[in-house]
């Protein structure tokens, strides 16, 4: 409804729009504060509310203080009904689903970038760090006041492939321990005592897509909520 609205508005230039927003209203309360709130802020109302009864308060309401009430998805819903030659069913709210849905996706796609390979480590409560020989851990992964640390771990052969494959696409062509299997396994093993002497539970990725393990490491998260409850 944002969009249609800032779509419709970008149309006058000389309109200089506030925008107010009511959302998940349910209740002739929660509708009684809508009016008042735009009668105190007078102008055009647009919503999205599908329950008849609902409707009918705000509409009467908006006539009452002469605003024109704008209902936004009759047009759609209508044309979808005589397409699909059914009835909507007439439930409130399932927008939001989808756009809490959504933005949850789009949070979770920010985080993990502004997270990714160590970085931004005030948000290390949040986050995982790569484990870099030679390199200490970041004194704030420590520190972290929430209480789980989920070491992941891969078999050295499967990461020098890995490795290799990064190495191929970034053009760099000569050899260094990054990609000796040697240094790889040493890698491997110190990891795992870093991670045995901290007692952080330890995921083997090789095998596992991203999916399992993400859901490997809610089991863990849930066990862990529990024990503390």
């Amino acid at each position: 409804m944002h969009s249609v609205a800032r779509a419709c508005l970008v149309q006058f230039d000389e309109a200089q729009p506030v925008e107010h927003v009511w959302s998940m209203v349910r209740t002739r309360g929660q509708i009684d504060r809508v009016i008042a709130g735009v009668e105190a802020n007078r102008g055009v109302v647009l919503f999205t509310l599908v329950s008849d009864t609902l409707r009918q308060l705000l509409q009467e309401g908006c006539r009452r203080i002469q605003v024109p009430a704008i209902p936004v998805l009759d047009p759609v819903i209508g044309a979808l009904a005589s397409y699909l030659g059914r009835q909507s069913r007439g439930l409130p709210g399932k927008q939001h689903l989808l756009d809490n849905e959504y933005f949850a996706r789009i949070d979770a796609m920010t985080f993990a970038l502004n997270h990714d390979d160590g970085q931004s480590s005030w948000g290390l409560d949040d986050a995982n760090v790569p484990f870099v020989p030679g390199v200490p851990l970041p004194p704030e992964l420590l520190a972290t006041k929430h209480p789980l640390i989920v070491g992941l771990t891969n078999d050295p052969e499967r990461l020098i492939q890995l490795r290799r494959n990064r190495v191929d696409v970034l053009h760099h062509g000569h050899s260094t321990e990054y990609t000796d299997i040697d240094a790889v396994r040493s890698e491997v093993r110190e990891a795992r005592r870093v991670f045995v002497e901290r007692r952080w539970p330890v995921i083997d990725v090789t095998r596992r897509s991203i999916e399992e393990t993400a859901a490997a490491i809610m089991k863990l998260l849930a066990r862990r909520q529990g024990a503390d409850g």
